[in-house]
């Protein structure tokens, strides 16, 4: 996975999924110099448990609907929207219908890489 760090083209058949369990898999996509993409697939009703990190993120819904929590906000959400998530808030989301969501973490998340 390292070898992808800071490389300018990351084609999608060298991104692996990882399963987290519970409807919930995840592919790497390009990163570099306190940059990251990740891909998060979620079947209708999976959930992403509510946590907190030190990174920036940002979220959008490139497939389906979710229930988000931020900061202890709720909102439903569905393609096309965006999400900001500041370092050290907590936040998680709820799967209403099959989809897909692309995060985008600054610096990157090195736990992933692990």
């Amino acid at each position: 996975m390292n070898s992808r760090k800071n490389n300018p083209f990351v084609f999608e058949k060298e991104c692996c999924f990882e399963d987290l369990g519970n409807g919930v898999k995840r592919k790497i996509l390009a990163y570099g110099d306190g940059l990251m993409h990740v891909e998060v697939h979620f079947e209708e009703g999976a959930e992403g448990a509510m946590h907190s990190h030190p990174h920036a993120q940002t979220t959008y819904v490139l497939e389906g609907e979710f229930e988000f929590t931020i900061g202890g906000e709720k909102e439903f959400v569905k393609k096309g929207d965006t999400m900001y998530d500041a370092p050290n808030v907590l936040h998680g989301c709820r799967c209403i219908k099959k989809g897909v969501l692309l995060d985008t973490f600054s610096p990157i998340r090195e736990d992933f890489l692990k």
